[in-house]
C-alpha cells in the first residue's frame, strides 16, 4: 500500500489538471504498475469466488479525497453507468488509506442490489464526482451503513447496490481504489469504453478484443520493485 500511495502522488504531479477523485480508467491502459496491481492474484482469487475462473478488467478508477477538499460521491448504482451485456461484473474497493465516516467513507443501502435500477440525473447543486445521482426520496439514508476499512483492507459490492459517500472535511486523505472485474463472457458494449485486460482463465469468441499488458519504460512509467520482472513475465 505504501507503493501503492507512492503512485497516487506520482500521479497527482503527472496530471495536475486532475482532481485526485478523478484519477480514471483511460490513465490504466499505458499504466505496468497499476496493471499490475489490479492483476495481483490474491485480488484474482477473491474474484473468482464470484464470477468464475475466466476474468478480465473493465475498468478502474483511483477515488481520491484531500483533506477538508474531498468532494462526495452522491447516491447512485453502477449498473446505470456500464455498458455491459450482460452485467455480471463485481467492484472491489481496496482501501489505500485507511477509509472512515470522518473523511468520506463509502456508504450502502444493504439489500437495495435485489431491488430496481433507477434512473441517474445531472446533479450541479452539489459540488460532486459524478455530476449525478439517483432521485434521493428514493434513498432511505436512515439504513445506510458506514463501510469503515483500515489501510490494505477490502469491500466487494453488486453493480445495483445504491452507495456514495460523504465529502472529506477531515484533516487526513481518504484514497481508494475501485476496480471492476467481469467475466469474458460479459460485452463491453461501447468502443473504446474502460480498460479490457484479460487476467485470467479463457477468452470468449467474439465477446471482446483485449489490451496487451504494458511494458514498463524507465523514466516514463512510475517506478516499482518488480519493474523488470514484470516485462520478463508479460515479454
Amino acid at each position: 500500500m505504501a507503493e501503492t500511495r507512492g503512485h497516487i502522488e506520482w500521479l497527482m504531479e503527472k496530471h495536475p489538471d486532475l482532481r485526485p477523485e478523478l484519477l480514471h480508467t483511460s490513465l490504466v491502459i499505458d499504466d505496468p504498475f497499476w496493471v499490475r496491481l489490479v492483476r495481483d492474484e490474491r485480488l484474482l482469487d477473491i474474484v473468482e469466488e464470484f464470477i468464475g475462473s475466466n476474468i478480465a478488467l473493465f475498468a478502474s478508477h483511483y477515488i481520491c479525497k484531500p483533506p477538508y477538499d474531498g468532494k462526495p460521491v452522491l447516491w447512485h448504482q453502477d449498473a446505470s453507468y456500464w455498458p455491459l451485456k450482460p452485467m455480471e461484473v463485481i467492484s472491489i474497493w481496496l482501501a489505500v488509506s485507511d477509509s472512515t465516516r470522518k473523511n468520506g467513507c463509502m456508504r450502502v443501502i444493504p439489500k437495495t442490489h435485489k431491488g430496481n435500477l433507477h434512473e441517474y440525473k445531472e446533479r450541479n447543486d452539489v459540488d460532486n464526482v459524478l455530476g449525478s445521482s439517483i432521485d434521493p426520496e428514493l434513498v432511505d439514508e436512515s439504513k445506510a451503513v458506514d463501510l469503515e476499512l483500515n489501510v490494505g483492507d477490502l469491500s466487494i459490492h453488486h453493480p445495483n447496490i445504491i452507495h456514495g459517500s460523504d465529502a472529506n472535511n477531515s484533516s487526513k486523505w481518504r484514497r481508494g481504489l475501485t476496480i471492476r472485474y467481469i467475466p469474458t463472457s460479459t460485452k463491453i458494449l461501447e468502443k473504446n469504453c474502460g480498460c479490457p485486460f484479460l487476467f485470467r482463465g479463457i477468452v470468449k469468441s467474439g465477446i471482446n478484443d483485449y489490451l496487451p499488458f504494458p511494458k514498463y519504460i524507465e523514466g516514463k512509467h512510475y517506478p516499482f520493485k518488480d519493474a523488470h520482472r514484470w516485462n520478463k513475465s508479460n515479454s
